[in-house]
This record gives C-alpha cells, structure tokens and sequence, in this order.
C-alpha cells in the first residue's frame, strides 16, 4: 500500500507541474508579414512575445502559412526553412514556404486545411 501511495504522490506532483507551466504560458501575437517570393514561394516574417522558445514562434509561422495557403486556394504547403531570433523578450521567425493545390512531394508537407484547424483549437492566430 505503502509504494502505491508514493507512486499517486508522484503523479499528483507531475500534474501540478504541467498545470503550472501551462498557466504561465500568455502568448502576445505580434504579427505576420506575408511575401510572396515567387509563384508558390512564400515567405512569412512573425514575432512573439511569451514564447517558451523558438518552437513557438516556428508554429505561430506555420499556422500563417496554412492559412494563407487556404486564401490563396490552396490545398497544402511545405516547409523550405525557418530562422529564429530574439530581441528582449520578443521572439521572431522567418520562414519560407511553398504552398500547392496538391499534396506535394517531400517530407516536410502539411494539409493546411487541418493545420488551420489546429492553430484554432490551441488558440495561435493566423492570417
């Protein structure tokens, strides 16, 4: 009985932790620059502040690329490349994209449409 309750002790405190780093988690949005580089080349420039690291800001970046993609027409989108950076305590990417009407070749790809979804649900903006 003795090694169950320890093992309860220690789920509850790995709870609260979890409960913790995700209050502390407040987002700021600073926005999204759109530039299209070329026909289905896209780049997007966004900044944040609140960030827990660059992994934010990247997904921030993905979500605008998907929605654009959408507005545009588009079905699906591949990720070329992003670069982070911080400034204070505001965190920025900028990131290139291409964006197709059909699934593209790669292994980088992604179905905006579900994307989108998905940055709704966690409450990122996009375009």
């Amino acid at each position: 009985m003795r090694g169950l309750l320890a093992i309860s002790f220690i789920g509850l405190a790995a709870c609260a932790s979890a409960d913790v780093s995700r209050a502390a988690f407040a987002p700021d949005y600073q926005g999204i620059e759109t530039r299209l580089l070329d026909g289905d080349l896209v780049n997007f420039r966004v900044a944040m502040s609140g960030a827990r690291g660059p992994e934010d800001v990247s997904q921030y970046a993905r979500c605008a690329a998907a929605q654009y993609t959408l507005i545009r027409g588009y079905g699906f989108l591949r990720h070329v490349r992003t670069t982070t950076g911080t400034v204070g305590n505001s965190v920025s990417a900028d990131a290139i994209y291409t964006i197709s009407p059909s699934l593209p070749a790669g292994n980088q790809t992604i179905d905006a449409e579900v994307t989108v979804a998905d940055c709704g649900a966690s409450g990122i903006p996009t375009v």
